[in-house]
């Protein structure tokens, strides 16, 4: 009897937060995977505000900018009034969070791993921060798959091109990933090498360790190739041009939120560089899911 009643009470409880959750109509994103999964799981229309990473699916464009994610201002969030506040662990400064949660508002921040069970169960957290379980658990079960589906098929290949991961800055030579960055997890998912190691995030980009590394292929953001100057810009530098993937012309590019995100897009981000290292290899087509499109 006792345990009877100790098992509807914690489903009581869990019913009350669920819909203390979904009675939370004014939210603020903070980090690009964030936002797209609350959109991803139908609930953009609650979205108030979003850092400046946040700038997937469209309708974010005209939503106002609470700042840059790791240089935010609790004055900035806090003047949209929000019910609630979700982001990556990575926001900040560490003031600004002392603000947001001596404010009253509810903050809630998640890890962001960079792996394929680390995709899946930041979307399960969103989801369950919002108080829409059951549709988190369909839309982490549909990238899941997606992302089994390429994992069982890149399993049995043998050869894995060597990719080295360019990051273009404002100033100075540009910068070469390492280990434990979601470059070099996107490198491995797409069944690639990290043509550098050593270290792990990134460091500036020799010449001479560029030629050392050997890679047969150089992949970068969109924004980084623009900073350069375009591809022929790219495929000009001393560090990139004597490289087996500057002579072949292998340098390719893609918006940084899909390539590095880590969000519900990640497993056609996956499929789309193991095709460039794979060419030869029959990866089928990813089912055409909702939350990969661009919406108005």
């Amino acid at each position: 009897m006792l345990l009877r009643l100790a098992t509807v009470a914690a489903t009581a409880a869990l019913v009350l937060a669920g819909a203390a959750a979904a009675a939370e109509t004014r939210i603020v994103t903070l980090g690009g995977s964030v936002t797209e999964i609350v959109y991803a799981l139908g609930a953009g229309e609650r979205v108030i505000a979003v850092d400046t990473t946040s700038y997937h699916p469209v309708a974010t464009h005209g939503l106002p900018k609470v700042g840059y994610l790791r240089q935010l201002s609790a004055e900035g969030i806090l003047s949209v009034r929000p019910d609630l506040i979700v982001g990556l662990e990575e926001a900040g400064p560490p003031q600004t969070l002392v603000q947001l949660r001596d404010s009253g508002t509810r903050l809630q921040l998640l890890p962001d791993r960079f792996t394929a069970d680390g995709v899946t169960a930041k979307i399960r957290a969103v989801a369950a921060t919002l108080g829409m379980a059951e549709r988190g658990e369909t839309l982490a079960a549909g990238v899941a798959a997606d992302l089994s589906q390429i994992e069982s098929i890149l399993a049995g290949v043998r050869r894995r091109p060597k990719v080295l991961f360019l990051l273009a800055t404002s100033r100075g030579a540009p910068l070469a990933s390492g280990s434990e960055t979601a470059a070099d997890a996107m490198i491995h998912l797409a069944g690639g090498t990290n043509a550098v190691s050593g270290y792990r995030g990134y460091k500036p980009l020799s010449v001479e360790s560029a030629v050392a590394a050997a890679p047969d292929l150089v992949l970068m953001m969109q924004q980084s190739v623009d900073t350069l100057g375009g591809v022929e810009a790219v495929l000009a530098l001393p560090s990139i041009a004597a490289t087996p993937a500057g002579k072949a012309r292998r340098v390719f590019a893609f918006d940084g939120l899909y390539l590095l995100g880590f969000g519900p897009r990640t497993a056609h981000a996956v499929s789309e560089v193991a095709r460039l290292l794979h060419p030869n290899l029959p990866l089928p087509a990813l089912p055409a899911r909702d939350w990969v499109a661009t919406r108005p």
